[in-house]
């Protein structure tokens, strides 16, 4: 048993509008025969979009919010101009830039905007200076989320509980965890720490218009894993049931409020 994030799932106030800006934004995306609101981001990972109120109405949370939704995502690319070309591509469809693109401390190369359906992107650079012409569209190395929690030390201990792999721990500064191939990769930091990264202020409540997505290899795996989640902290939002079209499904919440779909073949 080991957690990946296969898939997120945004709620969002317009369902087309956000499918164009974000097929525009990612330019290597793609609908990978999938519905037209599905966008698997170069083998990176798979966004999925949804309504929001449809989204909340899920995992049972009242769908209005306010301010710093408490997560993060992030596209991470080979060098510099390539994030400046994402940022440039993403403003000229209506996302607006919340931190500049900059060398930052340590060397990270990185920028960050506020998509028009309210979630806030980080853009990095591998490299911290250009080292080839510019590539056109840029390519993604990989995606991640990084979610604002009360404390990464202990939330990390959560989530290897559910079988993810810590790859960097700098204690309750920062956690992450190793990346399977074609999924996200999983980051923890401090609430305030996170909105002081990208440049927006720590302040807001409410539902975060974000689901994030496990699929099980099967039912009894869908089983133990929620039975490690409950034991580990979590509420369990609603247990697993078979759901036409989408096997078996059941919602989570992590100790921080952060919602999950873990789901598993019919």
């Amino acid at each position: 048993m080991r957690l990946t994030l296969d898939r997120i799932t945004l709620g969002v106030p317009r369902v087309a509008e956000a499918t164009d800006f974000y097929a525009s934004a990612y330019p290597l995306a793609t609908t990978g025969g999938e519905p037209s609101t599905s966008l698997h981001l170069a083998g990176s990972g798979r966004i999925d979009l949804r309504g929001v109120e449809e989204l909340a109405a899920e995992v049972d949370a009242n769908p209005a919010s306010s301010g710093f939704r408490g997560l993060v995502l992030s596209a991470i690319v080979n060098q510099p101009s390539e994030v400046e070309a994402l940022l440039d591509n993403a403003t000229s469809r209506g996302a607006t830039v919340v931190r500049p693109p900059r060398k930052r401390l340590f060397g990270e190369f990185a920028a960050a905007y506020r998509a028009p359906d309210g979630a806030v992107w980080k853009l990095a650079a591998v490299n911290k200076r250009n080292t080839a012409p510019a590539v056109a569209p840029a390519s993604l190395v990989e995606t991640a989320v990084y979610l604002g929690v009360g404390s990464p030390k202990a939330s990390a201990t959560f989530y290897a509980a559910l079988g993810m792999r810590v790859d960097r721990d700098y204690g309750d500064k920062f956690v992450d965890f190793t990346v399977t191939a074609g999924a996200f990769r999983l980051g923890l930091l401090p609430r305030g720490a996170l909105a002081g990264d990208v440049g927006v202020d720590g302040r807001g409540d409410g539902f975060s218009a974000t689901v994030l997505t496990h699929t099980a290899a099967s039912r009894v795996e869908l089983d133990a894993l929620l039975g490690v989640a409950r034991t580990a902290g979590a509420r369990i939002v609603t247990p697993a049931t078979q759901v036409d079209g989408d096997g078996h499904v059941a919602h989570v919440a992590d100790p921080d409020g952060h919602h999950w779909r873990f789901t598993a073949p019919a």
